[in-house]
């Protein structure tokens, strides 16, 4: 074994041990979210770029929207892997307002072709105005 086949041996092991920590970071990041709200309703957004519906576990507890998703890499023929950067485990959490009381029951989670988690929880409020208490576990399913 020449130097430059030692060199370029060092070089890809090093590639690779790179492209791992990068994706043990993404794994231990929180996605980034946006929290937005009408008079109804309030929309939890995560990018969850690679993402699968059947991937996507959707929580709500105490006022937090929780995410985890387990993503997979497609093998692609012919191509080895040089660099392994992408997490495959993207966890994500966002908290709605103190005053919020929701109906986590009622809540839909859609996935998009884009990559993009929009999750709608509408607001609980009973018949004389007043809202009600209904800050318990729920759990949504994605959709297509």
């Amino acid at each position: 074994m020449g130097l430059s086949d030692l060199r370029k041996s060092v070089g890809s092991v090093l590639y690779r041990q790179v492209g791992r920590a990068n994706g043990h970071v993404q794994n231990h990041r929180t996605l980034p979210v946006d929290v937005l709200e009408t008079e109804t309703a309030y929309r939890v957004v995560f990018d969850a770029p690679g993402a699968e519906p059947d991937d996507v576990q959707v929580r709500y507890l105490g006022g937090n929207v929780k995410i985890q998703i387990d993503r997979f890499r497609q093998y692609h023929e012919g191509y080895e892997m040089r660099f392994p950067g992408r997490g495959m485990e993207l966890n994500g959490e966002a908290e709605l307002p103190d005053d919020a009381v929701v109906d986590a029951d009622s809540g839909t989670a859609t996935l998009t072709e884009a990559g993009t988690l929009r999750i709608d929880i509408p607001k609980d409020v009973a018949v004389d105005g007043d809202a009600t208490d209904a800050t318990e576990p729920g759990e949504l399913t994605a959709d297509d």
